[in-house]
Formats: structure tokens, C-alpha cells, sequence
């Protein structure tokens, strides 16, 4: 059983530094403006750059949108680099996701199943979309690699939000 607690829409995102392969180290918390943390599963797994081949296709519009986009995973820097360099990636990755973090952030963590797999344990998909107050405006967690959100949708909902002031959902407790 799982010890994370689960983020609330809404409330503050953590303070949660991480060291980023190009761009020194980084807390989302400390960032302003429009923020999105992707936590990936790692170098190991086709689907994250498969997900991450199709955002490049996008990630221009997030920059118009006025959107700041990390990527981070477990792996640690000679896997981050690998990854980034071959697949071409132009955000910040991030490497090194301790499963403490993994805990604060309450993602969903994974053993390897082999040693071809990775060597330690290991995030599944997350992405957490911080507004300008420093309050989380979106959440999205998974359990298995199969299910991520649609980015383009989520750049649709930046958009809206932004454009008609729509307030965060889900603060029901």
C-alpha cells in the first residue's frame, strides 16, 4: 500500500527541486507564470516518447500560450541525456525523481519487472498544470502507462481558462 497522498485542486504545489540536464536545477514552486510539470515514466518506456513526439508537434503553442513545460522522470542523468538527445526533445528534463518526490507529488510508483526494464523504482504518467498564483489548475495521474491526457485538450483548457477567467474544478472536499 501506497503512502502518497494525492494532490488538491487548488492548493499550492509543493516545493519539489529536481537537477534538469541543461538548465540547472529547478522547483516548480518557485517558478511564475503558467507552469506544467510532465513526470515521465522514463527512458525505458516507447509510450512516453511516443506522447512526447506528438507534444513537440505542440509545444509551440504552449509557448505562445504563455505555458513554462518540464519533463522529469526517475532516471538518472545518463539516461535523461540519452533520451533527450536522441529523441530531440526542447523542454527542460529533469532526472533523478526520488520516490519521496514521487510520494509528495502522489503519483503512482512502479517496480521494474526486470533489469531491462530499469534498475529502480519508477513513476508512472503524471502531469500537473500550475496557474499563476502558484495553485494547481489541473492534475492528471495514472496508474499505468496506457492512460495519459490529451495535450492538445489540455492547451485547449489553458486557453480557456485563460480567456474566460473559468475557475479551478473539482475543490468540492
Amino acid at each position: 500500500m501506497s503512502s502518497s497522498k494525492k494532490l488538491v485542486a487548488g492548493s499550492r504545489f509543493p516545493s519539489v527541486a529536481f537537477p534538469t540536464i541543461s538548465h540547472g536545477a529547478m522547483d516548480l514552486a518557485a517558478m511564475e507564470g503558467w507552469r506544467m510539470l510532465v513526470v515521465y515514466r522514463g527512458k525505458h518506456c516507447p509510450l512516453c516518447k511516443k506522447m512526447f513526439k506528438a507534444f513537440d508537434a505542440i509545444l509551440d503553442d504552449y509557448k505562445a500560450a504563455g505555458v513554462s513545460v518540464v519533463a522529469i522522470s526517475a532516471d538518472p542523468l545518463p539516461k535523461a541525456e540519452a533520451d533527450a538527445a536522441a529523441e530531440g526533445w526542447r523542454f527542460p528534463v529533469g532526472y533523478d525523481l526520488s520516490v519521496d518526490q514521487m510520494r509528495q507529488l502522489g503519483l503512482y510508483i512502479s517496480t521494474p519487472r526486470s533489469a531491462e526494464e530499469t534498475d529502480r523504482p519508477f513513476s508512472e504518467p503524471g502531469l500537473f498544470l500550475v496557474n499563476p498564483d502558484g495553485k494547481l489548475q489541473i492534475i492528471d495521474i495514472s496508474n499505468a502507462p496506457f492512460a495519459r491526457p490529451d495535450l492538445g485538450m489540455i492547451l485547449m483548457g489553458i486557453n480557456f481558462v485563460k480567456d474566460k477567467g473559468y475557475p479551478v474544478r473539482g475543490t468540492m472536499a
